[in-house]
């Protein structure tokens, strides 16, 4: 690729701003663990939300969703679409518990809901297991997006390309380490209007240029079906490397998809119950009613606004590049951008791509660090009463928080050099956590949930995962019904067969929490009552909020292709669905 002087310049300009931003907040970061891990517990709403979608927009975000377009058609996105279930769930009945429990991380969460040894052991291993294992594998598959990107863009030589990830992580380590949760969440802000702007952007350009002729020209070019939106229920036919056209999926796979998938798997972003940097921004907002319409901005822009452009320039690409692969058809996206943004516009997209990546990988070096001190270095190896003073405390473990940063940074360039492509990491965290979600959601609204239940459903899949793949080697869906399967039935006998957590520590937590359902045995044992959440007004909001947003993702597609007719069909029962949330909301106990 031919990059102009222009273009460097709109690159550089970047870098020295992200760079600028962490060197401004880097005193206030440094006050103290709250202040470095979660802004102070001060974060407006809106940008909690919006820091959510940017992490969520990766560099790999755009080149998935070409390669899912490229084989599958629109239909090709429900593989993640299906996720907006289980986070309006998070929005409804879990925002305001996380921001509620007053915790530095979701980690902490064990110590107020275990009790014992086994709740210590439990929250140590999944230090480890989340830090060193889950967040790595993230930011690994997020460095082979990358590896495409500068392989293509760059012309850089395979031998040579991770001291350019080297590079452009460090950017990202320098300023987390500098300005905590406050620095990731203030360049996440930019970064995502960047990213959006490039991917519109581009869009626009590829779809209006001759070779694809506008969307007309797109919707008689194109195979039949690449413009449904929902999958067919059959078995897969067609031969190997044809571009597929409506995804075609048994209804074992739909089912999966649809029903299971969303409260089972632990994916990033999509947490059964909520989880990772979800809770983490949950956690970070001024108080409940904040955390949830953060949670909710989320959802809303993470379905409704971000899928388009990419899902536009993927279908391009299948008429630009017919020649791609499917090894290689994620590569259409970026040769997009080398082939047709002129001098200047192809900078600001390579920005575009570069805080993507930046704003993914900020929060989850920030998000594994968090684990690190919190949950392993201050309960385990020094407390916080072998200092002379808090002051001197809270120094001591902002530095450790920093260190722990460049630590994660290191395993992560490691963990890229173990896989080839994105999918070998998305198959481990998917099926290596089936059956997890579940105890996730259960811990908060069932009180007989103890620690054992836990560190089954955390142990088990990973168990189960192997066994089913590579030594019986049984290909998805079976081998996720059987992990599952395997994994409810584990904790739940589990659950009986040992001893319920501590009452005393349940009463504490009925305090603190105030959870209602499934709780009635430890409340008569108290004088405190639960919180007086409309379960009718929640499921109906839950309800409503899914139907609002996949009808106002339906309706964008349907105008931008030109099917005005099902178009205003979808634009109807957006705002009934708008309507039952807006007067149900109010309802809600905030």
């Amino acid at each position: 690729m031919n990059i102009a002087p222009l273009d460097w310049l709109v690159i550089i300009v970047y870098v020295a701003l992200v760079l600028g931003i962490g060197y401004w907040f880097k005193n206030q970061a440094g006050k103290d663990l709250s202040s470095f891990f979660l802004g102070g517990r001060n974060l407006p709403w809106y940008l909690a939300g919006l820091s959510m979608v940017a992490t969520t927009f990766a560099a790999d975000t755009p080149l998935a969703v070409t390669e899912l377009v490229r084989e599958n058609g629109i239909s090709g996105n429900w593989l993640w679409w299906n996720f907006l279930i289980g986070g309006m769930l998070t929005t409804f009945f879990f925002a305001r518990l996380w921001r509620r429990a007053n915790i530095l991380t979701e980690l902490e969460f064990i110590d107020i809901r275990y009790s014992g040894k086994a709740a210590s052991f439990l929250r140590g291993f999944k230090t480890i297991y989340l830090a060193l294992l889950m967040n790595t594998l993230i930011i690994a598959w997020v460095n082979i997006a990358l590896v495409s990107i500068l392989t293509v863009l760059f012309n850089i030589p395979a031998e040579q390309v991770m001291w350019y990830v080297i590079a452009a992580m460090t950017i990202a380590a320098i300023y987390s380490t500098l300005a905590g949760l406050i620095g990731v969440v203030l360049t996440d802000v930019i970064q995502f209007v960047l990213a959006m702007a490039g991917a519109i952007v581009l869009a626009v350009i590829i779809v209006s240029s001759d070779h694809v002729g506008g969307i007309q020209g797109m919707r008689e070019s194109l195979p039949p079906g690449s413009l449904n939106f929902f999958p067919n229920l059959d078995f897969v036919t067609g031969s190997p490397g044809d571009v597929a056209t409506t995804l075609t999926v048994s209804f074992g796979t739909l089912f999966a998809f649809i029903g299971i998938q969303w409260w089972a798997s632990m994916y990033p972003g999509a947490e059964p119950g909520g989880g990772g940097f979800i809770a983490q921004r949950m956690m970070s907002t001024r108080d409940e009613r904040e955390s949830l319409w953060a949670t909710l901005l989320f959802q809303i822009m993470h379905y409704t606004v971000r899928p388009w452009p990419w899902i536009l320039v993927g279908l391009s690409a299948i008429l630009l590049y017919p020649e791609l692969g499917p090894d290689d058809a994620r590569l259409g996206y970026v040769m997009a951008i080398d082939d047709f943004a002129p001098v200047g516009l192809k900078g600001l997209l390579i920005v575009s791509l570069l805080a993507a990546y930046m704003s993914t990988i900020s929060t989850f070096l920030n998000l594994g660090a968090s684990y690190l001190v919190n949950d392993f270095y201050k309960p385990f190896i020094r407390k916080a009463d072998q200092f002379r003073d808090e002051q001197e405390s809270d120094r001591h473990y902002v530095l450790i928080g920093r260190i722990s940063t460049i630590l994660i940074m290191l395993l992560a360039l490691y963990a890229t050099t173990l896989f080839t492509t994105i999918s070998e990491v998305w198959l481990v965290v998917l099926e290596g956590t089936a059956g997890l979600g579940l105890v996730m959601i259960a811990r908060w609204y069932w009180w007989r949930v103890n620690v054992w239940s836990e560190i089954t459903a955390t142990i088990v899949p990973l168990i189960v995962f192997i066994l089913t793949r590579y030594v019986w080697q049984v290909e998805f869906p079976y081998s996720f019904f059987i992990t599952v399967g395997t994994t409810t039935a584990a904790w739940l006998v589990m659950t009986f067969l040992t001893k319920p957590t501590d009452p005393e520590k349940l009463k504490q937590f009925c305090r603190t929490i105030r959870p209602g359902l499934g709780w009635a045995p430890v409340y008569k044992t108290m004088d405190v009552k639960p919180d007086k959440l409309s379960w009718t007004h929640s499921l109906v909001s839950l309800i409503s909020s899914i139907l609002m947003v996949y009808s106002v993702l339906f309706l964008m597609g349907k105008f931008i292709f030109g099917f005005y007719l099902e178009g205003f069909l979808w634009l109807g029962i957006a705002v009934l669905a708008y309507f039952v949330l807006k007067i149900n909301l109010k309802k809600v106990k905030l």
